[in-house]
Formats: C-alpha cells, sequence, structure tokens
C-alpha cells in the first residue's frame, strides 16, 4: 500500500492511510467534477471510463448542480437552517455550506463521512459565516443513530433539518438495507424536515457498463440502481415537485449558465418533505 499520513488542519487528532495504489470514490468524483484532489489511478480509471460511457462525466455535474438548487431552495423558499450532509466527499466549489449560507448566514451545517482522504480535507468544509457554523464527523452511514447523537452538538433536532444524501447510497450493495438506514436517519429528525437523494441509475447501457468497470477496478464498488428503487427511498414521505426525476430536471433556472436543459443523464433525484 502507498500511503499519505496526514496531520489535518481542522485539528482532528487522526492519522489518515491514504491507498493510492486503488482507484477511490471520493477522488474519481472529484477527477470528474474538475477538482485537484486524486492521484494516477483515480485518473486513469476516470478516462477509462470516460471511453466507455461519456456521459458520466454529465452525471458528475449535472449531480453537483442539482445538490446547489435543492439547497437553495430549501433555505430560501422552505426556511430550512439546519443541513446534514452525509456521505459528503471531498470539497469542490459549492459545498453544502456555501450554498446555504449565502441565503441564510446563520445556517449550520454538519458534513458526515468516514473516508481518511476526506477526512484530511475537512478544513475546507468548516469555513462559515460568523452567524452560523459547520461541523465535520468521521462517522459512518451504516450507524444512523451515532451520527444523529454525533449531529445533535450542532444541530437541533427537534427543529427541522434538511438531510442530504448524493451519490452515496449505491455503496449500499443490499436496497432493502440502504432503505433502512435513510429511514432510520429521517426517523431521528423533527417533522418539516427534507430528504434530499440523488444516485446514478440503470438507465443505459453506457451507465451499466460503466459501473461494471468502475466495479471490477478494485475501488469499493458502487451499484447503479432502477428510478423506481430511488423512489422508493421516499416512500411515507411527501415528495416537493417534480417529483423523482433526472436531476437537471429538478427545478432547472431557465437561461441559468451550464445548466442543461433537455440533457438526459442517468441520475435520479428528489426532495420530500417529513409529514
Amino acid at each position: 500500500m502507498s500511503e499519505d499520513t496526514t496531520q489535518d488542519s481542522a485539528g482532528f487528532e487522526t492519522r489518515a492511510r491514504i491507498d493510492t495504489t486503488k482507484p477511490h470514490s471520493a477522488r474519481f468524483w472529484n477527477y470528474f467534477v474538475g477538482g485537484k484532489d486524486h492521484y494516477e489511478v483515480d485518473r486513469e480509471i476516470g478516462d477509462q471510463i470516460k471511453g466507455i460511457f461519456p456521459g458520466l462525466v454529465d452525471v458528475a455535474h449535472t449531480s453537483r448542480r442539482f445538490l446547489g438548487r435543492a439547497v437553495t431552495h430549501l433555505a430560501l423558499e422552505q426556511g430550512i437552517r439546519q443541513f446534514l450532509d452525509v456521505g459528503t466527499g471531498l470539497p469542490t466549489a459549492d459545498n453544502t455550506h456555501q450554498v446555504a449560507q449565502r441565503v441564510a448566514p446563520d445556517a449550520r451545517i454538519v458534513y458526515v463521512d468516514n473516508d481518511p482522504i476526506v477526512l484530511t480535507h475537512a478544513h475546507a468544509l468548516l469555513t462559515s459565516t460568523p452567524e452560523g457554523r459547520t461541523d465535520y464527523l468521521d462517522a459512518d452511514l451504516h450507524d444512523p443513530e451515532s451520527v444523529l447523537r454525533a449531529a445533535a452538538e450542532t444541530l437541533d433536532l427537534s427543529r427541522p433539518v434538511a438531510l442530504i444524501i448524493l451519490n452515496t447510497l449505491g455503496h449500499v450493495a443490499d436496497y432493502e438495507q440502504a432503505r433502512e438506514l435513510v429511514s432510520r436517519l429521517m426517523a431521528g429528525l423533527a417533522p418539516g424536515s427534507y430528504l434530499v437523494i440523488s444516485d446514478s441509475t440503470a438507465t443505459s447501457e453506457g451507465m451499466i457498463a460503466a459501473s461494471n468497470a468502475y466495479n471490477s477496478s478494485g475501488a469499493v464498488p458502487y451499484y447503479v440502481r432502477e428510478v423506481e428503487e430511488i423512489a422508493g427511498f421516499f416512500d411515507g414521505l411527501e415528495l416537493v415537485e417534480p417529483g423523482v426525476v433526472q436531476v437537471p430536471e429538478w427545478r432547472p433556472e431557465a437561461g441559468t449558465p451550464g445548466e442543461d436543459d433537455g440533457k438526459a443523464v442517468d441520475a435520479y433525484g428528489g426532495v420530500a418533505r417529513k409529514p
């Protein structure tokens, strides 16, 4: 194993071991969205997948813009001031706290991931307006109750929270287990909270081939799902219009440069309210 040993500048007392011999989902995605935090092994599989299915680059970019629109909607139109972002990934432009605090400077954001490389970059997620607050938890999606207990040190869970899980649930191989994890997280949040999910979908042969190639690379597997399965994560909640749709179709901002009006992508997402 090749490793980097890092004392991160956020003050976390941790020794991060980063394997640079195998592709890594956070670094791979960072490469696709134009970031700088990746290694040659990530670029190699990224370029291989671009050759198989160039549309995955569109999935990466449109999913990121979906996050921005969803967070803006919740902060601006629904008055949400608390965000719990699970499966954070590596920081890029327009992270959840940056989007939310542009609209609501007093917003509080907690990021959650259990990945060494994300932990070493967590200081970039901990900037905040003076009125608001951000925090980072080194915690695991597979232990929702521990995530909620730790998040409660920053967030008031008796008030509405927006739970954000983007491009993460595909790493949970068993669909029913993935649904259960989402349900357990939402069970700990107050009525009036929201769930934001997007994931890649098995809606084209190209995406399925790209997923198979990625899963054969030695990286932690990511399983693309059917659209109906993505919709199933929102069972029991009140979907916000337009429901579960391809991510560019979720409340597109007409005339905004960089938007992908009419572009079909193999990623679906939605936003829903807990009654």
